[in-house]
């Protein structure tokens, strides 16, 4: 169910005063020498520029920037629905208005199109270009050099090898001496007449003896005699 629309006081309220001010600024214009449409046309330029000016005043306040010029525009145009209001409660004459007043008024066009232009072909914060902030690169520190160790190792211990053996003795070749055919013959003679007379067979030291050789020869002789 649709809840009944209810009259906002505060609305209202801004409607009575608004149509108020509108008729002030209307009259002083008229009496200022501002005829027809002329007359209509100043108070809505004073009322567009006190709204642009506090609308620019609320975006630049919420951006965090000054709002200084738009602050000076509404203060102007307040002053001009201000002093409209003001003048009409019966301290200024209607029929006579002064020169000065019809010098603001013939005026007021040109300063309210100035307002006008500067408020609304100023930048908002929404419009301009997003600036990314330039990150200043720290200054590289260089990494401290580190000390070189060497750190000495002990060799490896030498792996224990066997003995070597200790290599078979290699006997000596005997040289035989060589005996000349003519004393192997004697020393048969010899051999002989001792089988002979003693009936055994001639050792090599007997042998020796009677040939008058050395051992070695002797025992050579020996040898092949048996």
């Amino acid at each position: 169910m649709a809840r009944p629309k209810r009259f906002d006081p505060v609305l209202i309220q801004a409607v009575i005063a608004g149509a108020l001010s509108f008729a002030h600024l209307h009259d002083i214009a008229e009496a200022a020498g501002q005829h027809g449409w002329k007359a209509w046309a100043y108070p809505i330029s004073v009322d567009l520029l006190l709204v642009a000016a506090w609308r620019r005043m609320r975006i630049l306040r919420a951006a965090g920037r000054p709002a200084r010029a738009a602050w000076t525009w509404f203060v102007i145009a307040l002053a001009a629905s201000l002093g409209a209001n003001i003048a009409t409660a019966g301290l200024l004459d209607m029929n006579a208005v002064p020169a000065w007043l019809r010098i603001l008024v013939a005026g007021w066009p040109a300063l309210a199109f100035l307002g006008g232009t500067l408020l609304a072909h100023t930048p908002t914060p929404a419009d301009e270009p997003a600036v990314e902030p330039t990150s200043v690169p720290e200054p590289a520190v260089a990494p401290e050099p580190t000390p070189h160790v060497t750190v000495e190792r002990a060799p490896d211990p030498a792996p224990e090898l066997p003995a070597p053996a200790a290599p078979a003795p290699v006997p000596a070749p005997v040289s035989s001496p060589s005996v000349p055919p003519a004393l192997l013959e004697h020393a048969r003679k010899v051999a002989d007449t001792h089988h002979a007379t003693t009936g055994s067979p001639i050792d090599a030291a007997t042998l020796r003896t009677r040939l008058g050789v050395p051992p070695a020869l002797a025992d050579v002789l020996a040898a092949q005699l048996t």
